[in-house]
């Protein structure tokens, strides 16, 4: 069995460079300071979600493991480096041994998270640690973003399927890994292909109104697709006129038509009109799929709606208006020293203002209600409350440099499914409010 085969992505070339020089230039002084193999732990936290959000969504675990294990820099990267002058000849030297022996751990991929929450952990010596940094929020910004309007739209359509339709409104790259991210927020498919054979999503897509444009009519356009797809395809039926566009595609595909697209104009008004005309027509099993620039409120709005499936793009690739989670990296704790076992202490940011943070090792738990609905997240480190130690959120992800957490991308979905239905009932209401739960630091 491959790795598609589990949901898991394919090889993929060293990301040694996907960091800021500054992670290397501190790496240099390190070494020549003597402070590099000091043990270290930097955590993952955001100090706020974003305005109006009422819980986060932890996604891009899989990628950030990946990420880890590619972490390499071969012959081209060192020449690279030592060609711009970045670096200099020891800490080259020592790049091109780099392997990240430490341990990980982290909120599992699918879960919620709040302010503070410190969703990701890594431990080892400074230098192994420290360079990690850019890529780890790179991918844990992004994606989280992503499943977490993902999530919000998953909760809009109840459960009509979504499909995810972004691949054209980002980079390239950013719209398989959109993708992931999306379905572990709840959408069901994606017509980015890359996605599919990336991460074993499953796709979908046929024709845009460019197709129907290629041909002397709509009648022709429709004929060639059901001759190619079967009747069971969805035809797109707003290039010209709406009514006389669904009487044309039952009458080529016949009852039996799989669905029709609308993706322009009061989706609302136009989706009863065609339920209507489809019904009438004897096509009452044909489902009807709208587009046309959705978000979670728009989804929403529709709930009235003969609708029974969403194609989402623009709005759930970029986070539905907010396209990171501002998620940070801290040094939280180190030793006074380079021995093996020497202890750690708390180190935290003073600065003024909001960008303090709390030193020390942190645990985190979610406290339940008797109802068995989480009420807070609370956070410590010191010993853990006997009360709270069967609601420990955070799991071991790399063990000795070894990943250890490798899971199907179904697993995570479904995580995420049975983690937002634990929290209150406010969480799932699209109004602008404070996070459902609050942050307790003990």
């Amino acid at each position: 069995m491959n790795t598609a085969d589990l949901g898991l992505p394919v090889a993929v070339p060293s990301t040694a460079l996907f960091t800021d020089q500054y992670e290397l230039t501190m790496l240099q002084a390190a070494l020549r300071s003597g402070t590099a193999d000091r043990r270290s732990v930097f955590e993952v936290f955001t100090r706020r979600l974003p305005e109006g959000r009422r819980y986060g969504v932890v996604a891009g675990t899989g990628r950030v493991l990946d990420a880890v294990e590619n972490f390499r820099f071969d012959d081209t990267i060192l020449g690279f480096l030592r060609e711009r002058g970045i670096l200099d000849g020891p800490t080259l030297d020592w790049l091109a041994d780099y392997r990240f022996r430490g341990d990980i751990w982290g909120y599992p991929e699918g879960e919620v998270y709040f302010p503070g929450s410190p969703i990701m952990r890594v431990e080892g010596t400074f230098a192994e640690a420290v360079v990690l940094e850019t890529v780890i929020l790179s991918i844990l910004n992004h994606d989280s973003a992503v499943a977490a309007a993902a999530s919000r739209m998953a909760v809009a359509a109840g459960d009509r399927p979504l499909m995810e339709m972004g691949a054209r409104r980002t980079h390239e790259l950013s719209a398989v890994a959109a993708a992931r991210a999306a379905y572990v927020g709840g959408f069901h498919v994606t017509s980015d292909l890359a996605a599919g054979f990336r991460y074993n999503i499953p796709t979908v897509g046929t024709s845009a109104h460019a197709f129907t444009l290629l041909h002397d009519s709509e009648r022709d356009a429709f004929t060639a697709q059901v001759d190619t797809l079967g009747s069971g395809t969805t035809l797109l039926v707003d290039t010209f006129d709406v009514t006389e566009a669904v009487r044309t595609a039952v009458a080529v595909a016949g009852p039996g038509l799989g669905a029709v697209r609308i993706d322009s104009g009061d989706l609302l008004l136009i989706a009863h009109r065609v339920r209507q005309q489809l019904d009438e027509l004897g096509a009452t099993k044909t489902k009807i799929v709208v587009t046309s620039d959705l978000d979670e409120y728009a989804i929403a709005s529709l709930a009235a709606a003969p609708v029974d499936a969403y194609g989402v793009g623009t709005q759930v690739v970029t986070g539905s208006g907010h396209p990171t989670c501002s998620m940070v990296y801290k040094l939280v704790a180190r030793a006074d020293g380079n021995e093996p076992g020497t202890p750690l202490r708390p180190v935290a940011k003073k600065s003024m203002g909001a960008k303090s943070s709390i030193g020390g090792r942190k645990w985190a738990a979610r406290r339940l209600d008797e109802d068995g609905v989480a009420e807070a997240e609370v956070i410590g480190t010191g010993p853990v409350p006997a009360d709270l130690t069967d609601q420990l959120l955070q799991v071991p992800l790399v063990s000795g440099g070894k990943v250890v957490a490798r899971e199907p991308l179904d697993a995570t979905r479904s995580r995420h499914i049975a983690a937002r239905a634990g929290l209150p009932l406010s969480a799932t209401q699209l109004s602008r409010g404070e996070p459902v739960l609050p942050t307790e630091f003990v």
